[in-house]
C-alpha cells in the first residue's frame, strides 16, 4: 500500500474520528480498527458529484454549489421538517463546472 498526504478538504472528511463519533469494526484482515460509517464535516459527496455502478444499477451524482449545499443543510438545521421544496430554495440545482444540459428533467411543479 502507499501511503499518502491528504488535502485539507480530505482531512476534513475524517475529522473527529477519535473523538467516539462513530462505532469501528475489523478491517480486512483483522488486523486493524477502521469506521463503519464515514462521518464528514464536508458534504464530498455533493459538493463533487460521483458516479457508480453496483449491483447491475449506476448512479451519477451531479456536483452541487458548496455554498448552497451549505445554506441547504443550515436551513435542515434550522427546520427538520423542511419539505423539498424549502431545501431547493436553497439548492436550486446541480452545477456543472463544465456546462452541460440535464435531459429528461421534469420541472417541479
Amino acid at each position: 500500500y502507499t501511503e499518502a498526504r491528504m488535502a485539507p478538504a480530505a482531512l476534513a472528511l475524517t475529522a473527529d474520528l477519535d473523538e467516539g463519533t462513530v462505532d469501528f469494526i475489523p478491517n480486512y484482515d483483522n488486523q486493524l480498527q477502521q469506521p463503519a460509517v464515514r462521518p464528514a464535516a464536508y458534504p464530498n459527496l455533493l459538493v463533487n458529484g460521483t458516479t457508480g455502478i453496483a449491483v447491475g444499477m449506476a448512479t451519477n451524482m451531479a456536483p452541487h454549489n458548496l455554498r448552497e449545499v451549505g445554506a441547504g443543510a443550515r436551513h435542515l438545521l434550522a427546520d427538520p421538517a423542511a419539505d423539498l421544496e424549502a431545501i431547493m430554495a436553497h439548492i436550486p440545482g446541480p452545477d456543472l463546472p463544465s456546462g452541460g444540459r440535464i435531459v429528461g428533467h421534469v420541472p417541479h411543479a
